[in-house]
């Protein structure tokens, strides 16, 4: 993995949230990549119960006060960083005011979705990409880990798909078992139009479930990793039938070296 660059893009990393599939492999995965020579970068939303104090997060001003349009809305962003402790890796945070104070993630106290989840995952989104191209970093791979994070796939190769800087980046993204029940506000698509991307695009979320936002973003990887043992059944049948790479399901305790060489001879086609 010596000098490669590889982008991790997911909505919950360990030790900011608490543990799960999620967040353990967003975390595990960079550390490994870093570990063998490789260049990351960390990005998730700064949600507001993220202890800012305690993980000594600071603003990024050079990288912060553009705004994004979301649904016809000017939105600011503002950018974050805080190092990993004991791990020479930091972790750039996505924030705006709007979507991501409140003091919880995506549910509120009982369980239910933030109406402008949709709004969010556009946000974060349009946010990661905007600020890597501040960076001026090219990506070799892009992992993309969870389904707030699930529209960056679609946004990347058609709203930024003549963006040179990631011309030959390859995206890959992580199915897990971590889903949501019923559905994102029922305009999702129409939002997602009004960035003027082609309605044959994004006809897949007519209904914005969890199963139909993994398959968008399915649709629009280069390749699939299963992220969980077990998948919903609809998705689990729809990676089987793909004919792109697909890495299946590796445990925390075994995926180390099958993620370099999925990365290396899968994803970047390269001899070993």
């Amino acid at each position: 993995m010596k000098d490669k660059r590889i982008l991790y893009v997911s909505s919950e990393v360990i030790p900011y949230l608490p543990e799960t599939e999620i967040s353990s492999m967003s975390f595990e995965a960079p550390r490994m990549v870093n570990s063998q020579g490789g260049q990351i970068r960390i990005f998730m939303p700064r949600f507001g119960n993220i202890n800012e104090r305690r993980h000594q997060l600071h603003e990024v001003i050079r990288l912060s006060g553009m705004n994004l349009v979301i649904n016809d809305l000017d939105m600011p962003l503002i950018i974050k960083v805080a190092s990993v402790p004991k791990e020479r890796m930091q972790v750039y945070f996505i924030d705006n005011e709007d979507y991501f104070k409140r003091k919880a993630t995506l549910t509120d106290e009982d369980g239910k979705l933030f109406s402008d989840n949709d709004e969010r995952a556009i946000f974060f989104a349009k946010g990661v990409i905007e600020t890597v191209k501040k960076l001026n970093w090219s990506p070799d791979i892009i992992h993309v880990h969870g389904w707030l994070a699930s529209l960056l796939p679609l946004y990347l190769r058609n709203y930024y798909g003549n963006e040179p800087l990631f011309k030959e980046s390859k995206i890959v993204t992580s199915i897990y078992n971590q889903g949501f029940e019923g559905t994102l506000d029922s305009d999702t698509q129409k939002k997602i139009l009004f960035d003027g991307l082609d309605e044959d695009k994004v006809e897949v979320i007519a209904k914005p479930n969890y199963e139909n936002l993994m398959k968008l973003a399915i649709d629009n990887s280069d390749a699939i990793v299963k992220g969980s043992e077990e998948l919903p059944k609809s998705l689990d049948k729809y990676i089987d039938q793909l004919k792109k790479p697909v890495l299946g399901y590796k445990s925390l305790e075994e995926f180390s070296q099958a993620y370099q060489d999925f990365y290396l001879t899968k994803v970047l086609d390269e001899e070993q």
